[in-house]
């Protein structure tokens, strides 16, 4: 979800020196379509895991029981949730990020109630057997303002470019600017101080994933090869794209308080095509899965 710095993960000393060296490099991590489909298992559990958030969301709700749900069914499968614990100036407190209406990324639950016209957006992520799945949506609680329900479908069309574009484009860059001129277009902007990034078997790895283009941006371009998997998170403001981060050190908010409207899925690029791993079920073919129930824990 938006980029934070790339943790040092839990491998060998070996292991870690080749992730800094390929992080200062921005080179991608290429996939095989065996460990592709290993992302898929835990890509289902993270679309499971926001079916149930979908099923809490109305109005009068608390963000901290949301988390709570999400939290048990992780426990329940022996995924390990990513967000939780992450580092930064107060370690990360939820397995999900809840952002409502102003907050754009990273919020984090507590007692605030959902209210009739809210904008709800969840982002989560977990690891499954070594691999990683992040994926984010906004859900509109009860009766949405008409423009705030624009600017959520605008940005799942962004999203739903970058997917239908990604098989076609040789570099990144094409599909940033198909996915910002769709925005720009239709009134709203870009954030973009928070990009997507590359995802594997930890939740941040190179390269960055921007959803637009800059000069900046395009010195960090990436081609576009069969093996590249990106967690693609387009984060859409309603007026300008600046924001600014909360006392909590993680709530990132619009620096208007315009709402703002944050998707993500966790896309690959296979031998055989484009597959997203964390489409709900029934969305690919082939790609069904039933998770083993987690082992009784010890007497």
């Amino acid at each position: 979800s938006g980029h934070y710095p790339v943790p040092v993960p839990p491998l060998t000393l070996l292991q870690r020196i080749g992730t800094m060296l390929r992080s200062n490099n921005a080179l991608p991590i290429l996939k095989t379509d065996r460990e592709i489909e290993m992302m898929r298992e835990a890509g289902i559990i993270v679309a499971r895991a926001l079916k149930i958030c979908r099923e809490m969301a109305k109005p009068g709700v608390r963000t901290i029981e949301i988390d709570r749900q999400v939290e048990e069914y992780y426990a329940s499968l022996n995924a390990e949730p990513l967000f939780k614990g992450y580092p930064g100036r107060v370690p990360f407190p939820a397995v999900t990020c809840l952002s409502v209406n102003e907050q754009v990324v990273h919020g984090v639950p507590g007692n605030r109630e959902l209210k009739d016209g809210d904008l709800l957006k969840i982002d989560t992520a977990c690891r499954y057997h070594g691999w990683c799945a992040d994926r984010a949506v906004t859900l509109l609680i009860g009766q949405v303002r008409p423009e705030r329900a624009r600017m959520v479908k605008v940005a799942y069309e962004a999203l739903q470019i970058a997917i239908d574009e990604i098989g076609k484009r040789r570099w990144w860059s094409e599909v940033a600017s198909l996915m910002q001129r769709h925005v720009e277009q239709n009134g709203f902007s870009c954030v973009e101080s928070y990009v997507g990034h590359g995802i594997g078997t930890i939740m941040h790895e190179p390269p960055q994933v921007p959803n637009y283009v800059s000069r900046e941006t395009r010195k960090t371009d990436f081609r576009l090869v069969p093996g590249l998997v990106l967690a693609i998170e387009p984060m859409v403001n309603m007026a300008k794209s600046l924001t600014t981060t909360l006392r909590d050190h993680w709530t990132v908010v619009t620096k208007d308080g315009l709402p703002s409207v944050h998707v993500e899925h966790t896309v690959a690029i296979t031998s055989t095509g484009v597959k997203v791993i964390t489409a709900d079920e029934g969305a690919i073919e082939g790609w069904e899965w039933t998770p083993a129930p987690a082992p009784a824990p010890a007497e």
